[in-house]
């Protein structure tokens, strides 16, 4: 494993760990400033809204697992296709799924960075 892979690994940990703590500080240094997600019913949210699902208190995972990555570098930026599922309360309401997830990661000042991110429902819970 060359030295960007190791790097893009660990990311992907880090980002995944970051999720199911609900580490706003974390996120934050993990999302470029321009971050944007689609979610799995197609709305949208940019950096700050993602954030504060958090900061809030209305999304809480029990469990959250990034799973099946793969892995595809262009220069300084991947994309990554994964599955991630999670057991999570969402405004009061059950947010258990498990979704196919496409990421781009760019480079930013040396480090990898979560630039966009795509769910989609994939059926199974």
């Amino acid at each position: 494993m060359d030295h960007d892979e190791e790097r893009l690994t660990a990311f992907a940990r880090g980002w995944a760990e970051a999720e199911r703590r609900g580490d706003v500080a974390a996120l934050d240094a993990l999302l470029t400033d321009d971050f944007t997600a689609v979610g799995p019913r197609g709305f949208v949210l940019d950096k700050k809204q993602w954030l504060d699902r958090y900061a809030s208190g209305a999304l809480i995972h029990d469990a959250f697992t990034w799973d099946e990555v793969t892995t595809r570098q262009y220069g300084r930026a991947a994309v990554a296709v994964g599955v991630q599922a999670q057991q999570s309360i969402y405004d009061g309401r059950d947010a258990d799924g498990s979704f196919r997830v496409t990421q781009m990661i760019v480079e930013e000042d040396g480090a990898w960075k979560l630039a966009a991110v795509h769910l989609s429902p994939t059926g199974g819970r």
